[in-house]
């Protein structure tokens, strides 16, 4: 009888020349590749001959030619085929490879372009152990060092590792996560998760399955808030796991194959941006970014163990707002606030960030040419060129101890962390005249 897989591994690969050397590579390195289950959604042309020549063996006969089920250095490997034209995106890959957990006790997602370390298998297992002693449901991720196929691809493995970090919002509103090298001497708690890496518990296929309806951008997010109100802690391993191909030039991607040429003539039924904006709608929902949209039915929402605003106190994230706490942007880059804040108020204040810069005026600026101004006008600016602060002070209010001496004005105000202020403009009305010289002087 052979032996019970323990470990889970999903694949999801679209045209990839990269999923047979990985396949192999994982095989290799297991210590145990007799304990893996490996699903792969294989989104290609469906020339199946490319496994037997890299000899995956028949390990059954299949009740449908889509899908084939073969061994391969010890390891059961299942293949679910569709053309790469009938794809609806990564995480609709992931979700049909996930149709074949059989309640394996650990669970992997990874892309069809890595490589691992000796011993991944138990290196992983060992380390997701030791976090249960603090953590009831942990969680290995983070984006793995990476590596460059061919001559040079040993030396070509980085050897630093990194943990995530929020990067920026979207147009829509989406957080986007980045990395930031990590030196520690064990894995360090974080908030989000890698597509291309998980490691956790089997059951994390059920209780955070991929949501099919998600195309590939904000994937990471969705996963992350809906992990954490699952109940489940990230960790960022300190040490190289495995190791990704990032660059991929020259790789088939899905945006190029599903584009609005292919879609009139036929060959996809939807363009990719279009499949992208659906996507993003949704992912808006899970967010709490429309207020007049139902919530998402399990499995695909949101958990009953945390709440989405326990989610935003621990990454230091206002989705709504689309601000972060100044630790965030800050030169540390917090991606994890372990103790959450005394009261919603107390956190809400945080997100307020002050400014204030004292300038110059001389005595032109202050009283204009003629009959002179009524006002001066002051407007700060970021380096969008989006104002942040305004006013107007009469000429009255801005004295100095004589009529040639410059005048020095505070300003002060307040906004949200991730504006900045780069530009003051300052410039004098006068009635029948209008504005006057525009002067601009940098924050």
């Amino acid at each position: 009888m052979p032996p019970q897989p323990d470990i889970f591994v999903s694949i999801a690969s679209y045209r990839d020349p990269e999923l047979i050397p990985t396949l192999k590579d994982m095989t290799d390195n297991a210590s145990s590749p007799q304990h893996l289950h490996i699903a792969v959604c294989w989104q290609d042309e469906g020339d199946f001959s490319v496994f037997s020549d890299a000899g995956l063996t028949v390990s059954r006969q299949s009740e449908t030619q889509d899908t084939r089920f073969f061994c391969y250095n010890g390891a059961s490997v299942t293949v679910i085929y569709r053309h790469y034209l009938t794809s609806e995106g990564a995480c609709w890959a992931r979700h049909l490879s996930e149709t074949c957990y059989q309640d394996e006790p650990y669970f992997l997602q990874i892309d069809s372009h890595c490589r691992f370390i000796e011993g991944w298998d138990q290196q992983m297992i060992s380390l997701l152990e030791s976090l249960k002693k603090i953590s009831a449901l942990p969680v290995l991720s983070a984006y793995p060092p990476g590596y460059q196929p061919g001559d040079d691809e040993q030396k070509s493995k980085q050897t630093s590792v990194s943990r995530m970090i929020f990067r920026e919002f979207t147009r829509e509103g989406i957080p986007m996560v980045g990395s930031h090298v990590l030196t520690a001497p064990r894995p360090v708690r974080g908030s989000y998760l890698a597509g291309g890496f998980i490691f956790a518990p089997g059951r994390f296929v059920r209780d955070v399955p991929n949501d099919p309806q998600i195309f590939f951008a904000g994937e990471e997010i969705g996963m992350s808030v809906r992990a954490f109100t699952q109940g489940y802690d990230v960790y960022h391993p300190h040490i190289p796991l495995l190791w990704h191909y990032y660059k991929r030039a020259e790789c088939s991607k899905i945006w190029q194959d599903h584009n609005d040429d292919a879609r009139k003539q036929g060959a996809v039924s939807r363009a990719w941006w279009e499949r992208d904006r659906v996507s993003k709608q949704r992912l808006a929902t899970l967010l709490g970014l429309n207020n007049d949209a139902q919530e998402i039915a399990p499995p695909y929402g949101h958990g009953d163990q945390r709440t989405l605003r326990q989610f935003e106190y621990q990454t230091g994230l206002h989705l709504r707002l689309r601000a972060v706490q100044p630790a965030v942007s800050g030169d540390e880059k917090q991606a994890f606030f372990a103790v959450p804040p005394a009261s919603d108020a107390e956190w809400l204040e945080a997100f307020t960030l002050w400014h204030h810069r004292t300038i110059t005026l001389s005595p032109a600026e202050i009283t204009g040419p003629g009959a002179g101004y009524e006002f001066i006008r002051l407007s700060v600016y970021d380096r969008d060129n989006r104002l942040l602060f305004t006013c107007r002070q009469p000429p009255a209010s801005l004295t100095s101890p004589d009529e040639q001496s410059a005048v020095s004005l505070s300003i002060r105000f307040s906004t949200l962390p991730c504006c900045y202020p780069h530009r003051i403009r300052t410039c004098g009305w006068q009635s029948g005249v209008g504005w006057g010289e525009l002067t601009e002087t940098p924050w």
